[in-house]
């Protein structure tokens, strides 16, 4: 098991990390949490080579994939850049890159209860205004759960708070600080439930955030 004690903070730079080989050819990651060596929960970043496929498949429990570069594709579409996508239990695909991507993934985490699917091509989506200068686009929420980009004009501070169902970031682009570090493009930051923060940013930085998913 790797990172599975949901009551520790956990900060992982992606850039400071090595490619490791998957079972498929041309399927390279880097793992950021991980039950099994190939079934169960898993945070990580998955690299398509140009070329690269995976035979078809099914997700128990879920899959939700954000596109950070390139074009991931399946039977259902061509997904760029900026696409978000989640696959409910039951979904089956076999999914490839003509010309190779990079995508973040989570796999076995979603509730029993949902079954919703999910495309979102953030790119051509409408940001609304948040709290400050904050802008945020929602992408999923269910029963607690919420998941949303949010980007962060240069020089914006939020105000101290608590996770209730803890936190979890992966930043996108810039730099995302707290008074616990400094966290450049690529970083995963884990926070458990009831941990507190005084987040800010010193230039634009986008983030991935998801809210309200972790044990209490």
């Amino acid at each position: 098991m790797l990172n599975l004690d949901f009551s520790q903070r956990v900060v992982i730079n992606s850039n400071q990390m090595e490619w490791t080989q998957s079972p498929m050819p041309g399927v390279l990651r880097k793992r950021f949490a991980r039950e099994e060596a190939e079934r169960g929960h898993a945070t990580s970043i998955v690299k398509y080579l140009p070329g690269a496929s995976f035979s078809e498949h099914p997700h128990p429990q879920g899959e939700e994939i954000f596109v950070l570069e390139g074009v991931f594709s399946d039977e259902t579409g061509d997904y760029p850049a900026g696409s978000y996508l989640r696959n409910p239990e039951g979904f089956s695909h076999a999914p490839f890159s003509k010309d190779g991507c990079t995508i973040f993934v989570k796999l076995h985490q979603f509730q029993t209860d949902d079954h919703q699917q999910v495309r979102v091509d953030t790119q051509q989506a409408e940001f609304l205004p948040g709290m400050g200068g904050l802008k945020v686009l929602p992408l999923h929420e269910h029963k607690g759960e919420s998941t949303a980009l949010v980007f962060w004009p240069a020089g914006e501070r939020f105000q101290p708070h608590t996770h209730f169902g803890g936190e979890e970031i992966l930043v996108i682009s810039g730099e995302f600080i707290d008074e616990h570090g400094r966290y450049p493009a690529g970083s995963w930051i884990r926070s458990p439930h009831l941990s507190k923060h005084f987040p800010y940013v010193e230039q634009d930085t986008l983030i991935l955030v998801k809210v309200g998913h972790l044990p209490d």
